[in-house]
């Protein structure tokens, strides 16, 4: 099996460490330096899920008609 890099994450694999970086800040047992590094490293894990959570939205939203055609998916209200 090949390894992945940062990049080819997935979502869950991202948020799994994003709670387990959350559960070391809140033990309140790491030093001030190694608490910086946690907090970026989480940083930029929201940001990966951000941007993954958004283009799956954007890719919900639109729908394949019966023609082929693509359009938005709107909720009637």
């Amino acid at each position: 099996m090949e390894k992945k890099t940062k990049e080819e994450k997935t979502f869950e694999e991202s948020v799994r460490n994003l709670e387990t970086i959350v559960a070391e800040l809140e033990s309140g047992e790491l030093d001030l330096d190694k608490s910086i590094q946690k907090y970026t490293e989480a940083m930029k894990l929201i940001d990966f899920c951000e941007k993954k959570l958004n283009a799956a939205t954007e890719t919900i939203n639109k729908l394949v008609d019966e023609n082929g055609k693509i359009t938005d998916f709107e909720i009637p209200e």
